[in-house]
């Protein structure tokens, strides 16, 4: 980013002259601690924001090697470039310093009537104070969801406060960017996320230019799990690259018609991979090519109903859950200011209060992603998947051992925590006020007891969903300035900028810099137990991040071995053989009879140790079944059995046991049809 282009004047010595005065005014200055403090620049902007901390940074690994600190899952630096540019106003960072970097959009001048996003969002009339350095008079704050909140000194002053891990997810949403008043650049998804990559590595040279030049500065974008440990070793920031966005790789749908194929998908993850990044979303908000959301509430949610029809053509479809899980009720609200976008004679359709599951899952599109990433090391973001959808991403991930698994920011129900962390995966909850989310962390409490893992929390912050508001100067256990860091090496102070400096017991959360004081109250409010636990975060971000680079896919002893079955249902067009169950293509698969005790079985050709069994029913799956192994086909014992079977991607895991044949014996039908598999794997653990 650069600042607004200049005249060439004649007058060399003027033009001199004055580019001398903006170097002084604008540029870095040498810092009074130069060459003493490793963690103190020695040059930064002036003027600038204030960090209000002091005291070394704590760096190395605790007694047992493991990484501390806190780890951000989910925040979105550059969301100021995204919905075509004028929906979140001011910059994370600017070359021309921060009276540019911080200031309003220019519809909002001078009072905020323009600032229609905001009164959509927050209700009101949208007006406030436009200006932002050096008064602050209205913005930042908790509840505007329309202003910059990450600005880098911000960012600073949280990682001093103890953070080690920052997930930035580049994000974009192109319905929203086509239908806002506001804008000026294009809605494409893609290219914004491009921009939004190569700015994070603008914003890490800029902050190394301050440290006396490349790799010397605390924010260091990170490609894998041991750069990142040893960027926290030397006591900086880590800093993940990731991907939010509703149509990813042009992946939308019209009228249920994919726009996306196989192509599509592998080119967009290599091109992201390529960008550094390593951990995505495959679906936000609206329902696309490769799989169904979990729905937005309320008038929100009647919102971004209108914006999905207006993307897709297809409103959100619901049916009875058949699970515990269950997506978000989609209610009833209206949001007039949408609602004018639909075309005449278009409603927002009426939802049964017992139907709260979307009836799209993950497609066949979508699966194809799913063990893209795989192949690539990525990990998955399940937040904003449809119950249907993380269901079957879960039983891939089950069937493959794989740990990548991510839940960032409480999008996800928290009926799937165990099966997240049973992978190895990482769970993080929404920035909530200290009291909401010191008792969500209870509830999971003796998950991460039983899995030993920590905990960590998504500030979403630049993400339009609202923050903590503040508790009050009068509550009765406030935040106390200054106060010690959570490693105590540190004092930290109220945070100033410009003429206005911040209290979280009256501001509330209103930026980024102020995450540290948010601990604190969640310290003040759910003990030190909840906190001890966020400090363990970083350290079980990196294990799923590391678990999920050192995965290998197990062999699978059945691929390609001879399969019999008892019966295969007679096609004239299509084989449904025995042996297209375990040919390694989901697309083929064998069919039994219409009738029970039907069986398929595999000869591996020689005895293995076989431990783990993986089955891909195709619609027509056994209620009742067993997995039984033989040594010499003729004598059986049975390894496991069930008699609650409801079809999908089963895994199934016993003590590793010595066999050559495996047999599925299907007792009961789940349906009217017979039995049919996609895929058996076989595997020795």
């Amino acid at each position: 980013m650069t600042g607004r282009p200049y005249h060439r004047r004649k007058d060399v010595t003027v033009v001199s002259l004055l580019l001398l005065v903006l170097a002084m005014t604008l540029g870095p200055t040498p810092s009074s601690a130069a060459g003493t403090d490793w963690w103190v620049p020695t040059a930064r902007p002036a003027p600038d924001s204030q960090i209000n901390v002091t005291g070394e940074p704590f760096t190395g690994t605790d007694a047992q090697g493991d990484v501390r600190g806190f780890v951000d899952a989910h925040n979105h630096l550059f969301a100021n470039e995204a919905f075509g540019g004028r929906l979140i106003c001011g910059r994370t960072f600017s070359e021309a310093g921060i009276a540019d970097a911080l200031k309003d959009c220019p519809e909002h001048y001078p009072d905020g009537s323009l600032a229609i996003f905001d009164y959509i969002t927050n209700g009101g009339d949208g007006k406030h104070d436009p200006v932002g350095w050096p008064t602050f008079k209205d913005w930042p704050a908790h509840d505007s969801l329309t202003h910059q909140q990450n600005y880098y000194a911000w960012v600073e002053r949280a990682w001093r406060g103890g953070q080690r891990v920052l997930v930035n997810d580049l994000v974009t949403n192109g319905v929203i960017c086509s239908v806002y008043f506001f804008k000026d650049r294009g809605c494409d998804e893609m290219t914004s996320i491009r921009l939004q990559a190569k700015l994070t590595y603008d914003l890490q040279a800029y902050i190394d230019r301050m440290y006396g030049g490349p790799g010397k500065g605390w924010f260091r974008i990170v490609l894998d799990s041991a750069q990142a440990r040893e960027v926290i070793k030397q006591g900086k920031l880590a800093v993940v690259l990731g991907v939010e966005t509703s149509e990813p790789f042009g992946c939308k749908q019209v009228l249920d018609i994919a726009q996306c194929d196989r192509a599509d998908i592998d080119a967009g993850l290599d091109e992201l991979y390529a960008l550094g990044v390593r951990s995505m979303f495959l679906c936000h908000k609206f329902d696309n090519a490769l799989c169904g959301v979990r729905f937005d509430e309320h008038g929100l949610g009647t919102a971004i109903n209108v914006g999905q029809f207006l993307s897709t053509g297809t409103f959100w479809r619901t049916e009875k859950c058949t699970g515990p899980q269950k997506d978000n009720p989609i209610g009833g609200a209206a949001a007039p200011e949408a609602e004018k976008e639909l075309p005449d004679g278009v409603e927002v359709p009426a939802y049964e209060a017992d139907a709260q599951c979307n009836v799209r899952g993950l497609t066949d599109l979508g699966e194809y992603a799913v063990r893209g990433m795989m192949k690539r090391k990525m990990m998955l973001e399940i937040d904003h998947m449809s119950v249907k959808a993380t269901g079957r991403v879960l039983d891939i991930f089950e069937a493959g051992s794989y740990p990548g698994v991510l839940s960032s920011h409480s999008w996800m129900d928290i009926a799937w925590t165990e099966r997240v962390y049973a992978l190895g995966g990482f769970v993080a909850q929404y920035m909530h006020g200290s009291e909401e989310f010191a008792a969500e962390a209870r509830r999971t409490d003796a998950l991460r007891e039983k899995y030993d893992v920590g905990y960590g929390y998504g500030t979403d912050m630049n993400g339009v969903g609202g923050w903590p508001a503040p508790r009050g100067a009068d509550t009765a256990n406030p935040v106390t300035y200054p106060y010690r860091s959570v490693d105590g090496g540190s004092v930290i102070d109220r945070q100033t900028t410009g003429e206005r400096t911040w209290d979280l017991n009256t501001d509330g959360a209103a930026h980024y810099g102020l995450v540290p004081d948010w601990i604190e109250d969640i310290r003040k409010v759910g003990g030190q137990g909840v906190v001890d636990d966020l400090f363990r975060g970083a350290e079980s971000y990196l294990g799923t991040w590391g678990g999920t680079e050192k995965h290998q896919a197990g062999l699978n002893l059945a691929k390609g071995a001879s399969a019999t079955a008892s019966s295969a249902e007679a096609n004239p067009f299509t084989s449904y053989a025995p042996g297209r169950a375990v040919d390694g293509d989901t697309g083929t698969r064998w069919a039994s009879d219409w009738s029970d005790d039907q069986w398929l079985r595999i000869d591996l050709g020689a005895t293995h140790r076989v431990g783990r069994v993986t089955l891909d029913w195709e619609r027509a799956y056994a209620g009742s079944y067993r997995v039984e192994l033989s040594t010499d086909g003729v004598s059986w014992r049975t390894a496991w059995s069930t008699t609650a079977g409801d079809g999908g991607l089963d895994t199934v895991r016993f003590t590793g046991t010595p066999a050559r044949h495996v047999r599925v014996l299907g007792l009961d039908r789940g349906t009217d049809w017979g039995y049919s598999l996609r895929e058996v794997g076989v595997h020795s653990s």
